[in-house]
């Protein structure tokens, strides 16, 4: 039998297993035989990514959304992805879990659990040049070819070549769409030493220091059950790392200086999203949209901080307490007594530690059990927590859940930075429903906060 389609030749008898060749590390890999063509990986990949924005929620955040596709356009610059002539995308999915997949022809997808997950950039982008890397190598379409056999290539090439919704359902229904039973998600070991090893070629070619890959996916099989997810779809193959550290040494020596330097950001904002959880999600009872915050902002300023808030929004002080709460006027709801709760909004204020001048983690736990003596209901959340910066000094950032006033799921952000008066606190809270809508105003005061010298 002879199929010819879009100028691709597949003949009876091919041999599917991928070539016996000799490389040296640091030589050029090459995509395995493939009864598809590279038309058909991108018919495929169109199919299956309509699939994918079907079943995930896409983060809104633009800011997130042109990060991820800076760090990956960089990666689709180097040699060896422009060679594979496909065109690549790079869409940021709001779901917890640790993982990342590309798709034929290119569309790839980075779950927001990878940027909690991952320490720096070049981590990040060694994720990303990974599954790219899947992409050169055509992994999904060789992997199907194995597996279906030349005498069904015709009907597969023919539902590839259907309009992309038809396309869809049937590519699914064959193997070849996005689920649970498809092909072109499931490597072998060699696959994923193959994307490792080319993954690294790109890395270093983009900027970035190869080795943090290598010592991300380490960290990764170290860490029980977020590990588990990745590597359920990306087999760890046999010394991982050595592997990668020998295939580096091969490389021509580089300056691994690229950053863009927005990563601290793009981790703290993905942390907010994931506190804030899909949309509507687990509301029980309707929860009132909060009035927009205003474009204009407003200053409090305190003995010991200065921070900016929206100039529509009110700040008051809790002398007895040490805090003060910042919130719309809507975002106050009274208690059964009479005092004011917080639905939407801020507290800041400053803790004294039992235990003193106490490390960041442990004071911050502290804390969080003294907030729970008044909200019972205050939970830590999954999400893992945080280090970043504020005004020059390390801080961390924790995820809590709560109950809202509404009745309704509660997202809350803890903010915690260790001063010589205690330990300095920004508690963000809204129902789970509507935080995604104070997210960025949230950010506005996490990157307004000063300290007094």
């Amino acid at each position: 039998m002879r199929l010819q389609r879009h100028g691709v030749v597949v003949l009876c008898g091919f041999m599917l297993a991928s070539a016996a060749w000799a490389r040296k590390p640091g030589d050029p890999i090459k995509p395995g035989r493939n009864l598809f063509s590279t038309y058909h990986d991108i018919r495929i990949g169109e199919a299956a990514a309509l699939q994918v924005r079907q079943r995930y929620p896409v983060v809104q955040d633009p800011f997130l959304q042109e990060y991820i596709r800076r760090i990956g356009e960089r990666l689709a610059a180097t040699p060896e992805a422009r060679q594979s002539g496909f065109l690549y995308s790079f869409t940021l999915l709001n779901v917890p879990q640790v993982n990342a997949f590309a798709l034929p022809g290119g569309p790839m997808f980075v779950f927001t659990g990878v940027m909690n997950a991952t320490e720096n950039e070049a981590q990040l982008a060694g994720v990303m040049a990974h599954e790219m890397s899947h992409v050169i190598l055509r992994h999904g379409t060789h992997e199907a070819s194995k597996a279906v056999g030349v005498q069904l290539v015709t009907t597969l090439l023919g539902a590839a070549a259907a309009a992309k919704g038809a396309a869809a359902e049937q590519l699914a229904r064959l193997g070849l769409g996005f689920g649970a039973n498809s092909f072109i998600l499931h490597f072998s070991r060699e696959a994923e030493s193959e994307a490792d090893l080319l993954g690294s070629h790109l890395l270093a070619e983009a900027g970035y220091n190869p080795i943090e890959m290598a010592r991300f996916f380490e960290k990764l099989a170290a860490t029980g059950n977020q590990g588990l997810q990745f590597f359920s779809d990306h087999p760890n193959p046999d010394n991982r790392e050595r592997a990668l550290e020998t295939e580096i040494r091969a490389l021509p020596q580089r300056e691994y200086a690229y950053q863009t330097g927005d990563f601290a950001r793009a981790r703290s904002e993905a942390l907010l999203i994931l506190a804030g959880g899909e949309r509507g999600r687990g509301s029980a009872v309707p929860v009132p949209l909060p009035v927009v915050p205003a474009a204009s902002l407003q200053q409090l300023q305190s003995a010991r901080f200065v921070l900016a808030f929206p100039s529509n929004w009110t700040a008051n002080e809790d002398v007895r307490l040490s805090q003060w709460t910042i919130a719309p006027k809507d975002g106050l709801v009274p208690r059964s007594n009479g005092s004011p709760q917080l639905a939407y909004g801020a507290i800041a204020g400053y803790f004294s530690p039992t235990l003193g001048r106490a490390d960041l983690g442990t004071a911050t736990l502290e804390l969080v059990g003294h907030l729970h003596d008044d909200r019972p209901k205050l939970q830590l959340s999954a999400a893992p927590q945080q280090r970043v910066r504020v005004d020059g000094a390390e801080a961390m950032l924790t995820a809590l859940g709560n109950q809202s006033p509404y009745g309704a799921p509660e997202a809350d952000i803890l903010l915690t930075v260790v001063r010589p008066e205690g330990l300095f606190y920004l508690l963000c809270a809204a129902p789970r429903s509507t935080f995604p809508q104070l997210q960025s105003v949230f950010q506005q005061i996490v990157n307004s906060i000063r300290f007094s010298r």
